[in-house]
């Protein structure tokens, strides 16, 4: 008999559910994944902007998640955009928690349009933005910015799910990362 694995995901957002369950369930395949998601304020804006108001929206999503659920795991995404030196670009940052360790990792970058990051600027959100410029509804719980401007040869849960992967390194070889 498998045991549980209870995993907070939050935001009730089915793509970062599936993405943090696909994660868990590949990393744990003997144990039953119990994944919910909940939600979770950002204490940022609706869009951030730089990486790190983008970063600390998801730990403070964590952050609430560990004060007010009990899991094995809390996990958090949030997605910004940031003007380079080489082009404006939207990525995530990921956040994942066991009580004892608090990992960060982040996404590659997607270049975006200038005239799209101009609209985040101005306090649009960038699914709203996307669902204007492609004449969609709702994208960003679907294949969201990335989905669309990659023709769907990846989405915002393969990115989520990449780099969720990723950071679950250090939960992997802890002694490693402790020395």
């Amino acid at each position: 008999m498998s045991s549980l694995l209870k995993v907070i995901v939050g935001s009730k957002n089915p793509v970062k559910i599936n993405a943090a369950k696909h994660i868990f369930t590949m990393y744990f395949p003997n144990n039953t994944i119990d994944c919910l998601g909940v939600n979770a304020p950002s204490n940022v804006p609706d869009q951030p902007i730089g990486e790190d108001e983008t970063r600390i929206g998801a730990q403070n999503r964590v952050n609430y998640c560990k004060k007010h659920h009990q899991a094995d795991y809390y996990v958090a995404m949030e997605g910004g955009a940031e003007q380079f030196s080489y082009g404006a670009a939207t990525f995530a940052y990921v956040v994942i928690d066991n009580a004892t360790e608090q990992v960060v990792g982040r996404s590659s970058n997607l270049p975006l349009p200038n005239i799209l990051f101009k609209a985040l600027l101005n306090g649009e959100e960038l699914g709203d933005v996307m669902d204007k410029a492609f004449n969609t509804t709702n994208i960003k719980q679907k294949g969201g910015a990335i989905g669309l401007l990659t023709n769907n040869h990846a989405t915002r849960e393969s990115t989520y799910t990449q780099a969720l992967t990723l950071a679950m390194a250090p939960f992997l070889h802890s002694d490693l990362y402790r020395k």
